[in-house]
């Protein structure tokens, strides 16, 4: 399931539909697909993405999922969206433009959905989108949609500074106060 270097470069730009339903216990929203995403047409297909590992050893789910098992991931509750929706290859192609336009929509798709939390994913692009320059991870003083929001680091391998361990105790905290809210 590895693109060519050429099905990659094609990808620039491509789209990923959002993974959603009503009534989950969270809405994850990314910075924006990779370009293997966009290849794809799967969130965090990049095969060095924690967001898998992650999410198994934070409870979310039973096992360790593939991004293509999307059903799994709706089933354990669980939707992704992003704030920018096209791929590139690395998330400073994007411009704050960008990221801040993508608030209103995550607004109006929260309000659709009805998540228990939106969890954000992405700590510089959040504070970027928002202007909330000193955003830490953890709970956010704000409603996306009408659902309390939270602020995640971005389970990218490139996040060298969030080690899995780290990751998987801030990903259990969302998950305790998911499952109380429903």
């Amino acid at each position: 399931m590895r693109p060519t270097r050429a099905e990659l470069q094609a990808a620039y730009g491509r789209t990923v539909p959002d993974l959603v339903r009503p009534g989950l216990a969270v809405l994850l929203c990314g910075i924006n697909p990779s370009l293997t995403s966009g290849a794809l047409g799967l969130h965090f297909a990049t095969p060095g993405n924690r967001l898998w590992p992650v999410l198994h050893a934070a409870g979310w789910t039973d096992r360790r999922l593939l991004p293509h098992e999307t059903g799994d991931l709706l089933a354990a509750g669980i939707g992704i969206t992003n704030l920018v929706p096209r791929a590139t290859a690395r998330a400073d192609e994007l411009t704050d433009d960008e990221l801040r336009a993508g608030l209103p929509r995550l607004e109006a798709l929260s309000a659709r959905v009805r998540p228990r939390v939106v969890a954000l994913l992405g700590l510089s692009a959040y504070r970027v989108a928002t202007g909330e320059r000193q955003a830490a991870a953890g709970p956010l003083d704000r409603r996306i949609g009408g659902a309390p929001a939270w602020l995640l680091p971005n389970p990218s391998g490139l996040n060298a500074s969030w080690q899995l361990p780290r990751l998987a105790q801030a990903y259990a905290e969302l998950r305790e106060v998911a499952v109380r809210a429903g």
